[in-house]
């Protein structure tokens, strides 16, 4: 029996090395890994092990025969991709390269390297650097709590996504890794003063903030982007207070999202969820009290190409295609004139724009062809979005390009959320490219003992799976320096304790792996008490009091309850 890859795919490769008949690809190393949007099974040389569904740490893979109704167009694209890339010249086995020592004769742990970001990309970089028991790693983030856009920018209603948790819980687990969250770097100490501490120091802060669309009007509030929406229905504390604060209206019942992305879908499937489907997830609490009292009956997806070119991904409008067969929310697919081809999106796209519609459901529109032209408001507040249709034109290398018409609409909305992309923001003491958003580097290295790693380093491309190879590549740079002896440390040596001393003597409140199991058992008996896998803590005090024990001697009121 055929295993099949399904949604989601983190496009970690464990599965790749797992199979022993190598008929997943494309595998690391081979051409567009990087940028897939997963892997596939081929049917033909499966021998239905089951070892890929095994390692796989978001339970994406299943035996053909388990698959539910909609999943089972997963198991014609991994068919068709292997029609299209045969991969006659693989190998009867997965190849493994043998583990790469430092050269000399190293103490234990003798070697420190700081990770600036404890996102995927930085654990994933702590992971690869713990193979050699020479290292030890301190893994710093701005915020009590680790995992990044894992914990803060997948949707609640993604839940299988979110298992890679126990992934990163088992790297954290290893000798020689230590947290120091809560401490920022630029902010509570500088570059000079971790380079002077460690043989190597890597930044994996991400790309912080977002594209900015650069219209009239895109100050109004109402209007703010995707990303901040996310982080507010995740529990992030920086957007705790983004409903109550005007800048997503939730009192409208139109909410426009520019961009049609993976980002865009989640903000479109969340915003127009039943509280129902919402109420057993990890979502925030105050994001879901708001969201049962929203008005929004209708959320307008605005691409400024074709459905050929939408840049979702096939798992995600796979995503919304299962809730419209529940019949949760309507589809409402406006190509703007363009023709569906026969590409598995354009064909899932193709149902969705026959499948009855009933009045009264809330809906989805995913509108092709619109380019937003300015955001119209009165009393400095969001009324409506200007839009143009657009249509295809070849540029001189044959790429299509949206050209504006002459027809023009206003529709009206008290949200635009703009969802176009992230933005890397400059890493303080480090040389900065503003137009990429992105450190310059040489393989990750910036300059011997200073290095990048994941979205400051290539831009915000690749899924989450994506920052291993990613990770692989920047360590064997820091171990080519460590061997050529051209990392080193400026200062002198200080013993494990010293920056800790430093950053409490300065009054950062700093929390080990200790504090963050203590948020992490906090948040899961609460959501235990209320029927959910977990209730997240979004306020930054409380989080602190909860990692260095104060919570049990202080008794918080008006937490947020369902």
């Amino acid at each position: 029996m055929a295993y099949v890859v399904t949604q989601p795919c983190c496009a970690d490769a464990s599965c790749v090395l797992a199979c022993p008949v190598n008929c997943i690809h494309p595998a690391p190393g081979e051409p567009g890994f990087a940028e897939a949007e997963m892997v596939y099974i081929d049917p033909r040389s499966c021998v239905g092990c089951g070892a890929c569904a095994t390692a796989c740490p978001v339970d994406a893979i299943k035996p053909e025969a388990a698959l539910r109704p909609a999943e089972q167009v997963f198991a014609a694209v991994n068919a068709e991709y292997y029609d299209v890339f045969p991969h006659p010249d693989r190998t009867p086995l997965a190849v493994v390269g043998r583990q790469r020592r430092l050269v000399g004769d190293r103490p234990a742990r003798s070697v420190r390297v700081a990770v600036v970001g404890a996102g995927p990309a930085g654990l994933y970089t702590a992971d690869e650097l713990l193979r050699h028991p020479e290292v030890a790693v301190d893994v710093l983030d701005r915020l009590p709590t680790p995992y990044g856009l894992l914990r803060a920018g997948v949707a609640p209603d993604h839940p299988h996504t979110k298992q890679a948790e126990r992934l990163f819980a088992q790297i954290e687990s290893q000798p020689g890794f230590r947290y120091l969250l809560g401490a920022e770097v630029g902010a509570d100490l500088d570059h000079a003063e971790l380079a002077a501490r460690y043989d190597a120091v890597v930044y994996a802060v991400g790309a912080a903030t977002d594209r900015r669309l650069g219209l009239p009007g895109e100050d109004l509030r109402g209007s703010c982007s995707a990303t901040e929406v996310v982080g507010w229905y995740n529990g992030q504390p920086d957007h705790a207070d983004l409903a109550t604060t005007g800048a997503l209206d939730l009192g409208h019942h139109r909410v426009v999202v520019v961009g049609n992305g993976n980002v865009a879908l989640d903000a479109a499937r969340v915003l127009t969820a039943s509280p129902e489907r919402l109420a057993g997830t990890d979502i925030a609490g105050p994001a879901y009290d708001a969201l049962a009292r929203s008005a929004v009956q209708e959320v307008v997806v605005l691409g400024r190409r074709g459905p050929a070119q939408a840049a979702f991904t096939l798992p995600e409008l796979l995503g919304l295609q299962a809730l419209a067969e529940t019949g949760e929310v309507d589809v409402v697919v406006d190509t703007g004139g363009a023709p569906l081809g026969g590409s598995a999106v354009e064909r899932v796209l193709a149902g969705l724009a026959d499948a009855p519609r009933l009045p009264g459901r809330r809906r989805v529109v995913l509108r092709f062809l619109t380019a937003p032209r300015a955001v119209v408001g009165e009393d400095g507040h969001v009324t409506g979005l200007e839009v143009v249709r657009t249509r295809l034109v070849d540029d001189a290398d044959g790429v299509p390009r949206a050209v504006p018409t002459d027809d023009v609409e206003t529709i009206p909305t008290g949200t635009v959320l703009r969802s176009v992309g992230y933005h890397g923001r400059p890493v303080p003491g480090l040389p900065f490219d503003e137009a990429t958003g992105t450190v310059p580097h040489e393989r990750g290295r910036v300059a011997p003992g200073t290095y990048v790693v994941g979205w400051i380093k290539r831009g915000p491309t690749g899924f989450l799976g994506t920052n291993k190879t990613d990770a692989q590549e920047t360590v064997s740079t820091i171990l080519d320096d460590l061997d050529a002896g051209t990392a080193v440390r400026v200062g002198e040596v200080a013993g494990p304790t010293e920056l800790l001393h430093l950053l409490r003597g300065r009054g950062v409140v700093v929390h080990s792996r200790r504090g963050w199991r203590a948020i992490d058992a906090e948040e899961r008996r609460r959501g235990g008490d209320e029927g959910r896998t977990r209730s997240k803590i979004v306020r930054r005090v409380e989080l602190d009091d909860v990692a260095s024990g104060a919570r049990r001697r202080r008794r918080y009121a008006g937490r947020p309850r369902r």
